[in-house]
């Protein structure tokens, strides 16, 4: 294993210290915990708190989308690991300004059970309104029947640019559940791996594939896809990420905003290789792209591979997307 690192079993808080050291003007910790990320001019009067939280090794996801427009605050888990009901409930009280708070964050076990206590811990000792939402984006990892025991990947992004623009307007809870509900209705993913990501404190592969091969329709977490196979051509491997989309959720003649995702690794010039086959492809269904988001936006360590986003638009979730939002990792618009 070749990581650039200290003491492996300090590899988070170590991370979480130098994000914070680099971003004093954005981000702050609380309750004396690093793994407690939220904005630094929480808590915001007034305004419904947006809270997420997962595991470390994702980044951007989660915490560098806390800012203003987007997220009001993280917890943080080790790597892969869901951060504890402690940290989400500190983050949760950190960011509550009066409004409520919505918890938004992906469907894996861990963090469902986690966000459930601390849901339930802000509303009996701090009277917290709290509504939440699940991302289950992932096509692959369940059928269109069973759509609400999908896995939450890339998506995400997306629910947390649409309901922190709302939440910035001053919208109520329960708008700003809604509106993230409805980004998510309209909201696929696809993922390929072509090769692991080593976990420092295990110091291995988190699964094996041949020199030849590529998994569609595997996890960020390494979790098992659909198929197995030879490594395909960047077109056949495009293919095989936006068809099973196009399947899934009716969207010819639309207008869409598409994100193409490296895992990690996957260099920028092979994710713009792949939409150059995206882009055609859509044409052929009369596909529209408007603000493709083409990089690393949810990562998994340094995993080979990557995803496809689609979100199919209608006027709110275009107006939402275009609003201003600063955080460390996404810089968009103007605050007036």
């Amino acid at each position: 294993m070749k990581k650039i690192l200290n003491n492996p079993e300090n590899y988070v808080p170590e991370m979480l210290a130098g994000l914070l050291a680099a971003h004093p003007n954005r981000l702050k910790s609380v309750a004396g915990d690093v793994h407690c990320i939220v904005r630094a001019d929480s808590p915001i009067e007034g305004k419904v708190g947006i809270v997420t939280g997962g595991g470390s090794g994702h980044l951007p996801v989660f915490l560098g989308y806390v800012g203003r427009g987007m997220l009001d605050g993280c917890a943080v888990g080790d790597v892969f690991a869901s951060p504890t009901i402690e940290q989400m409930y500190q983050t949760t009280k950190a960011v509550h300004g009066g409004a409520g708070v919505l918890h938004l964050f992906g469907n894996y076990g861990g963090d469902v059970m986690n966000f459930a206590g601390a849901a339930d811990q802000a509303s009996m000792e701090d009277n917290i309104e709290i509504a939440t939402v699940l991302v289950a984006d992932d096509v692959a990892s369940a059928p269109a029947d069973k759509a609400s025991t999908r896995r939450g990947v890339a998506g995400m992004v997306y629910a947390f640019k649409i309901a922190g623009a709302l939440a910035e307007e001053r919208a109520t809870l329960a708008q700003v559940k809604a509106i993230a509900e409805h980004a998510l209705a309209n909201t696929r993913s696809m993922g390929v791996a072509l090769g692991p990501c080593i976990v420092p404190q295990v110091g291995k592969p988190t699964f094996t594939l041949g020199e030849d091969e590529m998994e569609i329709g595997m996890g960020i977490h390494g979790e098992q896809g659909v198929r197995r196979g030879k490594l395909q051509t960047a077109n056949e491997i495009v293919d095989q990420l936006i068809n099973p989309i196009l399947e899934d959720i009716e969207l010819s003649g639309s207008e869409v905003t598409v994100m193409l995702n490296s895992l990690g690794a996957t260099p920028l010039e092979e994710l713009y290789i792949m939409y150059g086959r995206l882009v055609e492809v859509l044409k052929q269904h009369n596909i529209r792209v408007y603000r493709p988001y083409i990089g690393r936006f949810a990562t998994s360590m340094e995993m080979l591979g990557a995803s496809l986003t689609v979100m199919k638009l209608d006027d709110e979730l275009k107006r939402l997307l275009d609003a201003p939002a600063s955080t460390p990792f996404f810089d968009h618009g103007q605050f007036v």
